[in-house]
């Protein structure tokens, strides 16, 4: 038997703010355990907590990128468990009046297909301390720094029919998070995390199957190889005859598989019920329109301009415009040397490699877009051959020397002077008068040695296209 996956997926994105949601301490990552903790954050007897502003407006834009309905009235929950990290004993959520509801976005798949993917919610809630487990002893300690710390849930239809569409479409969030600049996306620190509920059925059928649910995936590779590895452990499990319990599992990196983890949780083993010291949260419509107005270019938009006014192939924009910095980076060199497809190749080429090999991303670059902007226009100023251009980027790598001076220093000036290259070719010829005979013989593909040669007297300075023209003149005399 033949079975379909259905996944849907709960992501939840630390926002950008300076300070905490219910309190001012700091959400700076990395500080020593617990010294960005206060009595709020740490759930003391008689405090109160007061919601920032700043983690609504995020959540807002947030629900307009996504085409979610921004409700009108929206209220706190306690969500209530014991867990070490949580020094209250509940977090505070929202669970009935999430702020938004009703959205979607679209992900393209690897064959080029648009494909919508319904957003069933988004809503605010805090975020839990983290457990330190000691390698030598079996202790625990904590840390609460990350206690209150702002996150937004978006929890996904059961739209995504494959563990390549989950990806997509966790790409898809990061990447309008991060133009929106209210979340750093970063999943190495937790800050763009993700739970998945998958389960299986024989095909065309409307009901779904028992679910389990995949917790604290930290990165897209995970991600998919654990939905995947789901998948097909319950349709083996189904189509030997066997029943699927609905739990939580986890993914196990060093033994790529999941293992149970705990039954699976339902609302009401959480006995949500309305925080009584926080009030409903109203926003009216004037606050919507001035958080819509304030919303930057997003991905969708900036690849449609992109294939539009550059005239970049539809791979090429989808590359570029994976990331707001890389972007941004595009049009400033764009700006400066009015050669698109060029500047396009040369960041999907040797600027990914660097910036890959260093973890770096493109506003950390080492080589600015104005800088290479600049290596380009010698190439098409035919003063440097593309081939140099390639030894020439690596040293400005590594320097913060302009192509135009590492050119210079180095004495890489392309040879474009017809007669001097004349003299050259004419040497070669006499010097290999087989081949020229086998060439004119019909051996069309020898023209590449003589090229090869003519380049290696000139330590590869000989401008091409020149080099071309007068050797085929010569060898077709």
């Amino acid at each position: 038997m033949k079975f379909e996956p259905v996944i849907g997926l709960e992501v939840h994105a630390q926002l950008k703010t300076r300070t905490k949601i219910f309190c001012g301490c700091s959400t700076a990552f990395g500080a020593p355990p617990n010294t960005h903790v206060c009595p709020v954050c740490l759930g003391m007897p008689g405090v109160l907590p007061v919601l920032n502003q700043a983690v609504v407006e995020y959540a807002m834009k947030m629900a307009l990128a996504t085409n979610c309905r921004v409700e009108g009235t929206s209220r706190f929950a306690r969500k209530n468990y014991f867990y070490p990290d949580l020094p209250k004993g509940y977090q505070v959520s929202q669970y009935e009046l999430p702020i938004a509801r009703h959205g979607h976005v679209n992900i393209t798949l690897a064959d080029g297909t648009v494909k919508r993917i319904g957003i069933t919610r988004i809503h605010m809630e805090e975020d839990a301390g983290k457990l330190v487990h000691d390698p030598d002893r079996p202790v625990s300690y904590v840390d609460y720094n990350r206690t209150g710390v702002p996150l937004i849930e978006i929890v996904s239809e059961p739209d995504i029919g494959s563990p390549e569409e989950a990806g997509a479409y966790l790409r898809q969030l990061r990447a309008i998070l991060r133009y929106l600049d209210i979340s750093d996306g970063n999943m190495e620190e937790g800050s763009f995390r993700c739970d998945a509920n998958v389960s299986v059925r024989p095909g065309g059928q409307p009901e779904y199957g028992t679910r389990t649910e995949l917790k604290n995936l930290n990165s897209f590779k995970f991600v998919e190889k654990a939905l995947a590895f789901e998948i097909d452990r319950q349709a083996v499990a189904l189509g030997d005859g066997e029943q699927i319990v609905q739990e939580t599992r986890l993914w196990d990196t060093e033994k790529n598989r999941t293992v149970s983890m705990r039954g699976k949780e339902e609302a009401h083993d959480y006995r949500y019920f309305p925080d009584p010291d926080l009030v409903p949260l109203i926003i009216d419509r004037d606050w919507i329109e001035n958080v819509e107005k304030s919303l930057p270019e997003l991905p969708d938009q900036r690849r449609v301009r992109f294939i539009s006014d550059y005239g970049l192939p539809e791979y090429d924009a989808d590359v570029i415009t994976v990331s707001r910095e890389f972007a941004d980076y595009f049009e400033d060199c764009v700006s400066r040397v009015n050669t698109p497809k060029t500047v396009s190749n040369w960041m999907m080429g040797e600027l990914m490699g660097l910036l890959n090999a260093r973890g770096l991303s493109a506003a950390e670059s080492p080589v600015s877009a104005k800088r290479l902007a600049g290596l380009i226009k010698l190439i098409e100023d035919e003063v440097i051959s593309g081939k140099i251009a390639k030894t020439v980027f690596d040293e400005m790598a590594d320097s913060d020397k302009e192509a135009e001076t590492i050119v210079a220093e180095k004495g890489l000036v392309q040879v474009s002077d017809t007669s001097a290259l004349e003299e050259i070719i004419a040497r070669v010829l006499e010097n290999h008068p087989d081949e020229v005979e086998k060439y004119r013989g019909g051996k069309s593909k020898l023209f590449g040695f003589f090229v090869g040669q003519v380049m290696k007297e000139t330590k590869g300075k000989a401008n091409p296209q020149v080099v071309n023209r007068i050797l085929k003149d010569r060898l077709d005399q």
